[in-house]
């Protein structure tokens, strides 16, 4: 079944590729299929599954490629592993996380039943962890954002900071999807994260009793001054609901001004982003893809009834995906002033596919550019004031410069 999903964290899904995921199936099942007759020969222990759906490998595969290598590794691994019997649904899922690690895109990525619906929980608003969102940068597993309220904002995580082990285990080559399979577990039980901070000398562990976590994507309060504050925490099924419904309030109250908060956001759905930036842009472009040289354009939708309100668009270093194609559309028409960090950088297309078994593969597929063209990925979107603003704990981070020039530069231009 085909989902409509972000990376990531969350991925971008856009493109039907069952029939590419299937192929990719099929190779590794006709490697079993000739390796079974050309391997080493020996029979391996029985009773722990079997290979099914065997096929010829297609067309599109390289003559250099000796799938019957793939059987005799599996076979050797059978019967010569020291703690036996070894499972062959162990085996081939592992078989199918080497098969998209062997690109070394960090968002493209297989998942087993169990992490497919870990995956999709994460859109569901609700699921059992500490409450933050975390990816990698620079090959380091760090925190994006604790969500408010959550046992991580509790316990005083912050923005950046470097996840070295968790429970003590390193976290060096750690995937994203594994930390968080690692991080998640029952309520009421502990994890005990070992974080790394700028402007503190040693790494130091932080334990955190996990809980029920429950997503609101939207939160908005208007000011005694007028302006309306909108922060978007990320980009789920239930976000364009929660947005209108923040916009219509802004609308009714007269607001004299618009702060949309993306800081932290590391993004999620496509259709959702399309959404929110169709309230300034209307029926414009909001966002291009482009595939192999060829270029789409993904319109908004909607009157654009919020680009007469004067708006200001707050970034950072992990504003990343939805965030950057909504803040760099609104940047490219001039319809806000972007205030904060140069964000994140993640404009890549990811395709996700849930597979028979309940499995599921997320592949890379094509970039994000800004409406006029200017590309998103490994680059981010560079803010129009620059603020930058990394606390080192809970006081600095109760402080909020770029909270304060954002709304210095809306209430110096509105009367």
């Amino acid at each position: 079944m085909r989902q409509s999903l972000p990376l990531e964290k969350r991925p971008f899904i856009l493109l039907s590729r069952l029939a590419t995921v299937a192929i990719l199936a099929s190779v590794f099942v006709s490697g079993l299929y000739l390796g079974r007759h050309q391997g080493m020969g020996r029979d391996a222990f029985a009773g722990e599954g079997r290979v099914l759906n065997q096929s010829e490998i297609p067309s599109s595969a390289s003559q250099d490629v000796d799938f019957a290598l793939f059987w005799d590794v599996w076979s050797r691994l059978k019967m010569d592993y020291y703690q036996q019997p070894v499972s062959d649904q162990v085996l081939f899922y592992g078989a199918m996380h080497g098969l998209v690690n062997g690109l070394e895109d960090p968002y493209t990525t297989f998942f087993d039943p169990d992490e497919a619906q870990a995956f999709l929980s994460d859109l569901s608003g609700s699921f059992q962890g500490i409450g933050a969102e975390i990816d990698k940068k620079d090959e380091q597993l760090r925190v994006v954002a604790p969500l408010p309220g959550s046992p991580s904002e509790q316990a005083g995580l912050l923005p950046g900071d470097s996840i070295f082990a968790i429970d003590g285990l390193e976290t060096i080559s750690m995937s994203v999807e594994e930390a968080v399979s690692h991080i998640r577990g029952e309520r009421g039980t502990t994890v005990i994260l070992t974080l790394g901070r700028d402007g503190v000398a040693e790494p130091f562990d932080v334990s955190i009793i996990r809980d029920t976590i429950t997503i609101s994507s939207v939160d908005a309060d208007m000011r005694e001054d007028g302006v309306m504050n909108v922060r978007i925490h990320t980009f789920n099924e239930d976000t364009p609901a929660q947005f209108a419904e923040a916009a219509n309030d802004a609308l009714a109250q007269g607001a004299r001004g618009i702060i949309l908060d993306l800081r932290s956001d590391p993004g999620g759905l496509l259709s959702s982003a399309i959404d929110v930036a169709g309230a300034w842009v209307g029926n414009q472009s909001v966002v291009l893809q482009r595939v192999r040289g060829e270029t789409q354009p993904f319109s908004g939708t909607g009157s654009a009834r919020l680009k007469d309100i004067p708006t200001v668009v707050l970034v950072n270093a992990w504003s990343a995906s939805a965030s950057e194609i909504v803040a760099g559309a609104l940047q490219d028409y001039g319809l806000a002033k972007l205030v904060g960090e140069q964000t994140f950088g993640k404009g890549s297309v990811q395709d996700y596919a849930e597979l028979p078994d309940g499995s599921a593969v997320k592949i890379t597929v094509a970039e994000w550019l800004t409406p006029m063209g200017r590309s998103i990925n490994h680059i981010g979107i560079t803010p129009d004031v620059l603020v930058e603003w990394k606390p080192t704990n809970e006081v600095e981070a109760a402080a909020d410069p770029q909270m304060e020039k954002a709304l210095e530069l809306l209430l110096e231009n509105v009367p």
